[in-house]
């Protein structure tokens, strides 16, 4: 028998004091009527096994389950079956909630756990077909080695799904089960495969923005809309690989080539943006897009509608990761850094985990640890024996929306006919009648206009040529996406896992096709690199910013990016290398398009000028000095615009009083900073005034209703009588401007134009118009004094970041769609956060919706490649995803303060720090 079947014995005062919390909340509950449901056991029963012995289905052999004071697993096994098989066992034990919700949401099915008020985002999924495409893959494309390996995870999961209860799953079901008789299902591989559908998904690219520009053509010009997306500065923020190019007689990259040995290449076969008198999309902005916008809008608020599990997207999916070479280093060895900024969700999207063969041999080739997926076996982020890796999202646009022409059961190409591919999908309703929709998808994609009632006559006044079919009743919009083909991305977790060396590293990258990331490495030898994987189209006509016209062939994918001429860095001169969704390469120096949506560089040039200062000044970067550079406030645009706030001569003495906080301020976003927190709210200011107000309502933030000129009027902006009152759409956590390092570009190329119309803004009621740039700043400290005055007090000198910069970890579904009782039980928080946009402590929030915390680091690591045991680690949340268990949240504080842990790999480092082990062994075998 088990000597301890919850959490080890060190956490006992913690656990009694959650105890005490929980008799409360159960207390609460019975006090509404739900008592009869709930008990302490009801709550613990989810909680799992950590010590004894238990015997499992499938198992050929013993496997250890060895935690640590966190409740960090790390498993030893002698096949890779086992491995694998434990490892669904075990993060089915602390995740299965989290691992059954997923699966229903690449499949579409949420309706079966959740009811009617999940039909339309399943009929949605259901159209792009994860589900559908990953069974292509395991069916298709997946090494036998693979598929094994999955079937092996998927026994696990099952293993331990015998013979529960819903209540011993998670406390979740038993909530669930108060409502419906749902109950799970055995996992698959292609669960597990799906997952990855879902990755592409939130780090498709550009496809918001594609939809976003041709949104604004209702409010704004051409000239306009090129101020929002200036081009990338790259005479300042450097891009991911500075060198090298095509070399023309390998036709393969070459990091070491200089310009002048490279074809030219230009924009080579990628052609130039939409436009013209032949190309089906032209046309100038008014009323003659209204139609087209409309449809757009709806798939915007349909975009919103799909779970984003790792993020908001948009500017503040991202990530950090950087590896500097042993010659500069404390340790004479790499080190290297990651911290992908995600969703805040509770449990986090991470699990730590060891996946260690006692010897290594042909029956069993892994002994790699790091940050895992539940649901998916394999480390996704982390380090082998011999090499380490990082990720972070290289924005690659993968996705074009087509305007399609439709005729009955028929769309245009050319001057061809073609017959439009159609499915049915039955979508089950827990508690509800079936919901049968049709899918309909043309040679680009599947009509993702079908799912909106708005959309059923898309493109009725959609701005196209005279070249352009007659457009009847409207065009259908249909998207392309590069993860709507099968892959093997599935492949390359494995082999990425058994790397040995950066030609297998490279190698292993090959097959990562979706979604495209820019991957770091180091090794054991000292080695660096760089490699920027993934499917990445060639489009032969288009720059793919806007919809293009589907009719017109010349806009088709003529192929992918070969790999081998994808940007790679191996051991640069420089001694380090740095990415954070800026720019990969100038791309005056390559052929290809990548993206135009690169984010602009502001965290990249930080932690390069960090890296930089440190190496001239003739010092060396030890652990810590990486772990603080991932904790660094400082603001870039607080930096650039605060010289201009200082010299606005204010009168009012309350608004003197906070403008006197930005002086001596140093630009770091502490939490305790009363500067900070004037800044922000000045800078949220800025944008409205001089930009989100002229923005139309597709873009505003849900609710914020404003007087506003027509679109087609030509009074002036001081003119109060014409108006129209519009209202806000758009999700709050995607709504514009988000104030991201887009928007500090933005403005810093206004800053010196004074009298720029963008500075102008009407007068209101109560505020007089502005005309210039000091005008609009003034008004915006005025503004923000009042804003933070409502919001934290009318004493300034009381003022924090951290009162308004919020971080509330909530759970996913139940934690925010149950009823107020379960919110409580589940979810955690706040915590009052530093960091901000675009720093390279990326607390995201969206300066169109408010200052709550909206993405975040959602792990940080510092590996050192010469002494895997003094590499460091740390999660959003804990290892549990059942509230009231020791390691539900027990790493957040920590991980607020930028703290890091003790990263075990060695087999003597794991003994030392192992407080509870649970032995697996074979069905039938002799047990403790």
């Amino acid at each position: 028998m088990p000597a301890n079947t919850t959490a080890s014995s060190p956490k006992k005062k913690g656990r009694r004091a959650r105890l005490l919390v929980l008799v409360l909340v159960l207390a609460l509950v019975a006090g509404v009527g739900y008592g009869a449901y709930w008990s302490i056991s009801t709550v613990r029963a989810s909680f799992p096994q950590t010590t004894g012995t238990l015997e499992l289905d499938g198992l050929k052999g013993r496997v250890e389950v060895k935690r640590d004071d966190y409740g960090i697993p790390q498993l030893y096994a002698d096949s890779d079956e086992d491995l694998f098989l434990a490892q669904g066992f075990v993060q089915a034990q602390d995740r299965f909630w989290e691992m059954d919700v997923r699966r229903h949401m690449t499949a579409g099915r949420l309706s079966e756990m959740f009811g009617s008020g999940q039909v339309e985002t399943d009929a949605f999924l259901r159209t792009l077909g994860w589900r559908r495409i990953a069974q292509q893959e395991y069916d298709t494309k997946l090494s036998a080695e693979t598929k094994k390996y999955l079937q092996s995870y998927a026994d696990g999961v099952n293993a331990y799904l015998e013979g529960r209860s819903a209540e011993e799953l998670s406390v979740e079901y038993a909530a669930l089960g108060l409502v419906n008789d749902y109950k799970p299902e055995r996992w698959t591989p292609v669960d597990s495969v799906a997952w990855l559908k879902a990755m592409a998904w939130d780090l498709r690219g550009n496809m918001q923005e594609e939809i976003d520009r041709s949104l604004l053509t209702s409010r704004l010009d051409e000239e306009q809309i090129d101020d929002l997306y200036p081009p990338y500065p790259y005479e300042r923020n450097k891009p991911i690989v500075a060198e090298g190019g095509i070399d023309p007689a390998t036709g393969s990259f070459d990091p070491a080539a200089r310009p002048s040995d490279l074809n030219d290449g230009g924009r080579g076969a990628n052609g130039s943006a939409a436009g013209g008198t032949d190309d089906g999309t032209a046309g100038s902005p008014g009323d003659a897009a209204s139609g087209l916008n409309s449809q757009l809008s709806a798939l915007s608020d349909s975009l919103d509608s799909v779970p984003a599990l790792l993020g908001p997207s948009g500017n503040g999916i991202g990530s950090n990761s950087w590896v500097v070479s042993g010659r500069y280093t404390t340790t004479g060895d790499p080190l290297l850094a990651n911290d992908p900024h995600l969703a805040p969700q509770l449990p986090s999207l991470w699990y730590q985990m060891g996946l260690h063969c006692r010897t290594i041999s042909a029956a069993c080739k892994y002994d790699v640890a790091g940050y895992t997926f539940s649901g998916m076996p394999g480390v996704i982020i982390g380090h082998n024996q011999d090499v380490a890796w990082g990720f972070t999202n290289l924005g690659a646009d993968v996705t074009d929306l087509y305007l399609e022409k439709l005729t009955g059961d028929s769309y245009t190409v050319g001057r061809r006919e073609k017959k439009l591919t159609v499915r049915t999908e039955v979508i089950k309703v827990a508690g509800g009648a079936d919901k049968t929709i049709t899918v309909r998808s043309t040679e680009h994609g599947p009509l993702v206009s079908d799912r909106s009632n708005q959309l059923e006559k898309v493109g009725d006044k959609a701005p196209v040529s005279n070249s352009a079919p007659d457009r009847g009743t409207g065009y259908a919009v249909a998207l392309q996406w590069t993860a709507l083909q099968p892959g093997n991305s599935m492949d390359a977790v494995f082999e990425l896992n058994r790397a040995k060396d950066f030609r297998s590293f490279r190698n292993a990258s090959r097959k990562f096709e979706v979604p495209s990331q820019n991957l770091v490495y180091a090794d054991a030898k000292g080695n660096i690199g760089y490699q920027a994987p993934g499917r990445i189209p060639v489009r032969s006509r288009g720059d793919g910013s806007t919809p293009a016209p589907g009719w017109d062939p010349r806009y088709r994918w003529k192929g992918y990016i070969p790999f081998d001429e994808l940007p790679y860095e191996y051991n640069p001169e420089r001694g380090y290398i740095v990415t954070a969704n800026q720019s990969v390469i100038d791309a005056e120096k390559y052929p290809y398009l990548i993206t135009e949506d690169y984010g602009y560089g502001a965290r990249s040039q930080r932690i390069n000028d960090l890296i930089e200062s440190k190496i001239q000044g003739g010092g060396k970067i030890s652990t810590e000095d990486m772990r603080t550079m991932q904790m660094d406030n400082s603001s870039e645009i607080a930096k650039l615009l605060t010289p201009y706030l200082l010299k606005i001569d204010i009168s009012d003495p309350y608004v003197r009083e906070a403008q006197k906080l930005l002086e001596g301020w140093d630009y770091t976003q502490e939490p305790d900073s009363g500067a900070a927190a004037y800044f922000n709210a000045v800078w949220r200011n800025v944008l409205k005034l001089a930009f989100g107000n002229k923005l139309p309502k597709e873009l505003r933030i849900e609710g914020e209703c404003l007087n506003v000129r027509p679109a087609d009027s030509t009074a002036p902006d001081d003119d109060l009588g014409e108006r129209v009152r519009e209202c806000g759409r758009r999700d709050g956590d995607s709504a514009q401007p988000d104030g991201g390092d887009r928007w500090y570009e933005v403005v810093r190329r206004l800053l010196k134009d004074e009298d720029n119309e963008w500075w102008h803004s009407p007068k209101t009621r109560t505020e007089s118009a502005t005309g210039t740039r000091d005008e609009l700043l003034g008004r915006a400290m005025v503004d923000a004094r009042w804003e933070l005055t409502a919001e934290l007090g009318k004493d300034a000198s009381t003022w924090s970041w951290g009162r308004l910069h919020q971080l509330t970890l909530k759970n996913q579904t139940l934690g925010t769609e149950g009823p107020g009782f379960l919110q409580f039980v589940l979810n955690r928080g706040p915590w009052n956060l530093g960091g901000g946009e675009a720093a390279v402590n990326a607390t995201g929030w969206n300066a169109a919706g408010g200052y709550e915390v909206v993405w975040v680091p959602s792990m940080r690591m510092v590996l050192n490649a010469g002494d895997w045991d003094k590499s460091r680690w740390i999660n959003l949340t804990g290892a549990s995803g059942h509230a009231y268990n020791a390691h539900y949240t027990d790493q957040t504080d920590k991980w607020a303060k930028g703290d890091l842990l003790e990263w075990s790999y060695g087999a003597e480092a794991v003994s030392a720090r192992t407080v509870d082990t649970l032995t697996l062994t074979p069905k039938g075998a002799s047990g403790g």
